[in-house]
Formats: structure tokens, C-alpha cells, sequence
């Protein structure tokens, strides 16, 4: 019985070892095939071997010259300047092709109705559904909310690829509704600009290798000022806008690759131009042609600060009904509750009503409509004064022809019309701001300016006709129209870069100082207690949590100390500094075992605490140190004794709460 159970047992050892070696075989095909097949679906490995050696070639190549991330600025002007310059093109294209179909149906009153009020509706719904059903974020003008959360939260969805695409093709169609509906691109696009940004921050992360957050930060703050670059070609103000918008986030280190990559962008803008035959040379965007033999008197210092002045009020009256409107927009049942579930709708119901009120045989016959906003800023900076025109318009050639026409329509004086421009845009301008699709707000408003600045500049022209003083010159109505613009624009938005972008965008730098007497006049009294600007007005609406706005719209916020906010302790222990928690565990890990009889400082290192508050520091003051230094939590101290502490977490909380409350 021994012997059979000993055979049975060793039998069944066999069979054991049989099918381990099975498995193992077993394993060892599968291995192969596994290997074999790893390989198999990578054809032509010596070419891609070849490309793969040609490409760190030559990255090695580009190191030796300069670092990688400069050629990421570089690529970044350039790519967005390609971008601004097709959605121009297509822009021109759609405005072009809606003129044509409407000069097509001259005679037939009804259909040019329906022609001039569906096409900016449809084009403003299927913005505003497009936008909204591919990324609601990229709707309206992101760079506020960017600027509002810039250090408090990640931003995937602000700064993703499907956003950008979406916020492309709908402010696309929201340029190509033309005037009738009167938003610009300016806003978005800087947006747009940000965003390719951030996808250039994170290639060049992938190659180089860093800290992602500030990497990012540093190519979005050069987005920024890249954006107004490659809009207009003014490299200069796109690095003064990306300054005074970006405020508390803007580092000196930036200052140099914001130029560079400004610089980049505006001349590949230029270049585009010329070869596409908009332009015989890299040029102005706006080329005037004033004399600068005796561009202005001394005297007309003084009407240009008048103009200033009259401007900020302008400009007051304006963000007031913005404010007002957005505030009716958000407090209305029907309208609320239309806007939460119906946007599209809308949306086309807004551009067609603007639309009927700007139709050529209703209201839009006094109000030049038929130019677009590119023809409305080219005429209204024309040189040339419209009283000496109306003494012989035969004479004038096509383009100044048609502009005329349009501003001095039959039965009407040109001064009728500026003043009617004047008074109807300020409403249709305020009702289009409430529209929930991709657009800009700074190009309607430096039209604006431009047509209350010709209405000053046509007034004394017409009342100096005969010139000033003993040298007879003549006044020049397109400064008036350029100082108006900077004047307008620089008070609506509280930033002086619309002073410089005037001029670039001109090339007028001899009237570079009546510019800035104008913008430096209408920003004192827009600024005057504490009143907000327009991107202040909608971070207030929408509660952003941006300090700034909140100081500007409550100046007690300013003296709220920080012992009312932070996190009290309850003891009050001697801070000696800090150290590193990882290092602690690991101690504490290695010894666990054994006693604890060692100093601390024997087995970690201690830090030294860099800054620290009393209980009397202001939020205001705790805000501005940790949004330049980028600490992310703040000591606070008495007599040396620890009192509590504040972060970042607890610094978003607190600003939030101010925002509901203001």
C-alpha cells in the first residue's frame, strides 16, 4: 500500500511538472509574440531613425543660438498673427458677399428688409448656439474671467483646444453680421492669443522640461500683449495693454520676450497684408495723411483737453447703461430664463431688432450703416475737412466719394448725422453688449470716440474756417477723430495704452501729444471717485473674484485688516520657522522604533520664515504680496508669536464673499 501511494504520489508530481512546463512554453510564445509584435506595426524604422537623429540636430542647432522657449515666443506671434490675418480674409469675404446680395435686390424694399436683418441674425444664432454647445466658456470676453481667476484656480476648459476652435468660428460670424449689430474682435482675440499660448507653454514644458505653472504664466502674459499685436500691428501698445490689464500678475522678467513676441506677430501681420495685395508696403493699419509741416497750434492744446473732458463724460453716461443694462439682463424673469435656456433665440432676436433700426430706409439711413467698421474709422480719420468737401464733392475720387455720401446723406448735413451716430449708438451699442456670443467691446468704442472727436474737429473747423492766427492753418478734423478715439476708449477701459494704440495704428506720431492730453484728461475724470471701468463693471455684475474691481467700486475694502480673516491658532507659540514635512515622516519613519531624544534641527532642516503680517496688515496688502511673490500661504505674527495663518484658499474665499456683498 506504501510503495502505490508513493507511485500515485510521484505520478501526480509528473503531471505537475508537466504542466508548469507547459505554462512556461506557453509564456515564453506569448512573450515572443508579444515582442514580435511590438514592432511589427512600426514600418520603415531607418527613415524614421534618420528623422528622429535630424530633429535633435537640429534642435541642438537652435539651443546654441538662443533657448527654447524663445522660439516658442516666436512661434507664438506668428501663429497668431496667421490667425488674425485669415479671419480677417474671411471676415472681408462674408461682409463683401452680404453687400453684394443686397445691392443685387436694390429696388425691391422688402426683400433688401429681409436680406439686412436675417443674415446678422442667423449668423448671430448659429455664433451664439455653436459657442455654447462646444464649449460654453467661450462665449462673451474671457480675458476679464482670465484676469479674475489668473491665480486662484486651473483653467482646462478656458484654455482648452475645443474652446478654441469654438470662440474662432463664432467670432467669425459675429465680425461678419457687419455694423448692424457693432462688436469688434479685439476682446476674444487676445483670448484666442492666450490660448495658443497655453498650448506653446505646454510643448515647450514637454520638451524642456520645468514648472508647469510658471511656464504657464510667463508665455500668458506674453499671449496677451501678442494679441493686440497681431490685431492691428501695433507692437508697442500690445505690451502697454498686457501691463496695465494683467496689473498685480505682470513681472518685469516678461517685459523683454512680450516685445519679442509682439514685435514677431506685428510683422508678420504687415507682411500677410503685402502679400495678399491689401497694401503696397508694411504700413500703418489706418494710414492717414496729415500734414506735420504744422500739425496744430499751440491753442488747440485746449480744445483737444476739452474734447477730453467731454469725452469722459461721454464715457460715464455710457458705463452707467452698460452696467444698468446688464443688471436688467440678469434681474429679469422672461429675459433671464431666456437667456438660461433659449441663447440662440436670443441672440437672433436681439440682431434682428438692431438690425431693423439700422436698416438704410429706417434709422440707418442717418447713421452711415451701410459702412462697415473698417470704412466708418477710415472716414472718420480722413484728413480732410468735410465743409471744404461740400464746397465741390464732384471732385472727390470713388472711396472718398462713397464715404461721403454715406455721412452727408440727401437732406441731412453731416453734422446732423455725427450727432445722430452719436446719440444712437450709445443705446444699440448697450444692447448688443448683452448679446451671449464671442465679441469684442474696445474697437465700437474707439469708433465711437472717433466720431464724437470729428463732431469737435468739423464744429471748429467750421467755426475757424478761416484758420488760426496769422499763419492761416487750417484745423485738421481727423486729429480731432484720432484724439477722440484715444480720449473715448481710454476712459471707458481706465488704461492709457489706447493713446499709443491711436497713434500706431495711424502713424501719426506728430500728434502724439494732443492724443495723450486728451486720454490723460478723460481718464483723471473717469477715474474720480473711485468709479468703475468697463472690465471693473463686469467682474462687479458677474462677482468675479478680482480685488482690484472690488477696491474701486468699495474703498472701504481697503482698510479691512487681515485680523478679521484669518485663521486664528489657539495657543500663541514662538515661530521659529519651518520645515519640511517630508523630511519629518521620514524621520519619524526610520526611528519609529527607537526614542526621540535627538534636537529638531538635528534631523531636519529648519527654514526661516521670508514674509510675514501682523494682525493690522490690510487684505489689500496680503493680496498684493502673495500675487507677487507667489507664495501660497502667509504667516501671521505679533511680537514674534504665531497668530494664525492665511492661504491662498482662504484668500479666494474671502474675495468671493466681498464680491456677493459689493
Amino acid at each position: 500500500m506504501d510503495e502505490t501511494c508513493v507511485n500515485v504520489k510521484r505520478l501526480e508530481e509528473n503531471e505537475e511538472q508537466c504542466t508548469d512546463e507547459d505554462k512556461t512554453d506557453q509564456d515564453k510564445t506569448e512573450e515572443k509574440l508579444i515582442s514580435s509584435n511590438e514592432h511589427s506595426w512600426k514600418p520603415w524604422q531607418q527613415s524614421r531613425s534618420r528623422i528622429r537623429e535630424c530633429v535633435l540636430y537640429v534642435k541642438k542647432v537652435l539651443v546654441s543660438f538662443a533657448s527654447m522657449v524663445w522660439y516658442c515666443y516666436a512661434l507664438l506671434g506668428i501663429i497668431t498673427a496667421l490667425m488674425s490675418f485669415f479671419m480677417d480674409m474671411t471676415v472681408a469675404k462674408l461682409l463683401n458677399a452680404h453687400q453684394w446680395l443686397y445691392g443685387c435686390l436694390s429696388g425691391h424694399h422688402l426683400l433688401q428688409f429681409l436680406c439686412w436683418t436675417l443674415y446678422p441674425a442667423c449668423l448671430c444664432a448659429l455664433s451664439t448656439s455653436f459657442a455654447h454647445s462646444i464649449c460654453p466658456f467661450s462665449a462673451g470676453q474671457l480675458h476679464i474671467h482670465l484676469r479674475a481667476v489668473w491665480l486662484w484656480m486651473d483653467m482646462p476648459d478656458y484654455l482648452s483646444l475645443s474652446n478654441l476652435f469654438a470662440k474662432l468660428f463664432g467670432l467669425i460670424c459675429t465680425l461678419a453680421s457687419g455694423s448692424t449689430v457693432f462688436l469688434g474682435k479685439v476682446g476674444p482675440f487676445v483670448h484666442l492669443s492666450i490660448m495658443v499660448g497655453a498650448f506653446m507653454s505646454r510643448l515647450h514644458v514637454s520638451c524642456r522640461g520645468g514648472k508647469q505653472r510658471a511656464a504657464k504664466g510667463e508665455m500668458l502674459v506674453v499671449a496677451s500683449a501678442v494679441g493686440v499685436a497681431s490685431c492691428f500691428g501695433a507692437p508697442v501698445s500690445g505690451v502697454l495693454f498686457s501691463i496695465e490689464v494683467m496689473g498685480t500678475h505682470y513681472s518685469v522678467r516678461d517685459y523683454c520676450p512680450c516685445f519679442f513676441a509682439a514685435a514677431c506677430g506685428a510683422i508678420t501681420f504687415r507682411l500677410l497684408s503685402v502679400c495678399s495685395r491689401d497694401q503696397e508696403t508694411t504700413q500703418a493699419l489706418f494710414k492717414t495723411s496729415f500734414s506735420s509741416d504744422l500739425p496744430y497750434q499751440p491753442f488747440e492744446i485746449f480744445i483737444f483737453a476739452l474734447l477730453g473732458l467731454f469725452c469722459s463724460i461721454l464715457s460715464c453716461i455710457y458705463l452707467f447703461c452698460h452696467r444698468w443694462a446688464l443688471r436688467f439682463v440678469k434681474t429679469n424673469k422672461p429675459i433671464s430664463r431666456l437667456l438660461a435656456t433659449e441663447k440662440s433665440l436670443y441672440s437672433a432676436i436681439v440682431a434682428f431688432l438692431l438690425a431693423c433700426f439700422t436698416f438704410y430706409h429706417s434709422a440707418g439711413h442717418f447713421i452711415a450703416a451701410e459702412l462697415t467698421m473698417k470704412q466708418l474709422l477710415t472716414s472718420l480719420l480722413d484728413g480732410t475737412s468735410w465743409y471744404s468737401v461740400s464746397q465741390n464733392a464732384s471732385a472727390l475720387p470713388e472711396p472718398q466719394k462713397t464715404f461721403w455720401q454715406a455721412w452727408n446723406p440727401p437732406g441731412k448735413s453731416y453734422f446732423q448725422t455725427l450727432g445722430f451716430f452719436i446719440t444712437a449708438k450709445v443705446g444699440l451699442l448697450v444692447v448688443a453688449c448683452t448679446l451671449p456670443l464671442p465679441a469684442g467691446y474696445f474697437m465700437p468704442v474707439f469708433v465711437y470716440g472717433a466720431a464724437v472727436g470729428r463732431l469737435a474737429g468739423e464744429g471748429s473747423a467750421y467755426l475757424l474756417s478761416d484758420g488760426i492766427s496769422s499763419a492761416k492753418s487750417l484745423i485738421n478734423p481727423g486729429s480731432y477723430a484720432l484724439a477722440g478715439a484715444a480720449a473715448f476708449s481710454g476712459a471707458v477701459t481706465h488704461t492709457l495704452s489706447p493713446a499709443l494704440l491711436a497713434l500706431e495704428m495711424s502713424g501719426q506720431c506728430s500728434h502724439a501729444v494732443p492724443a495723450l492730453v486728451a486720454t490723460l484728461v478723460s481718464n483723471a475724470v473717469a477715474r474720480a471717485k473711485h468709479r468703475p471701468s468697463f472690465y471693473d463693471g463686469i467682474s462687479l455684475i458677474k462677482q468675479l473674484p478680482h480685488l482690484p474691481s472690488l477696491i474701486r467700486a468699495c474703498p472701504k475694502l481697503w482698510f479691512c485688516h487681515v485680523f478679521y480673516v484669518f485663521s486664528c491658532l489657539p495657543d500663541s507659540p514662538i515661530l521659529l520657522g519651518t520645515i519640511n514635512k517630508s523630511q519629518l515622516r521620514e524621520h519619524l519613519h526610520q526611528h519609529r522604533n527607537e526614542g526621540l531624544c535627538k534636537q529638531l534641527e538635528e534631523v531636519c532642516c529648519i527654514q526661516p520664515v521670508r514674509l510675514h503680517l501682523t494682525p493690522e496688515s490690510t487684505v489689500k496688502q496680503a493680496h498684493c504680496i502673495m500675487s507677487a511673490t507667489g507664495e501660497q500661504r502667509l504667516f501671521i505674527t505679533e511680537s514674534g508669536r504665531l497668530c494664525g495663518i492665511i492661504t491662498w484658499k482662504e484668500m479666494k474665499k474671502i474675495i468671493k464673499e466681498m464680491a456677493t456683498e459689493v
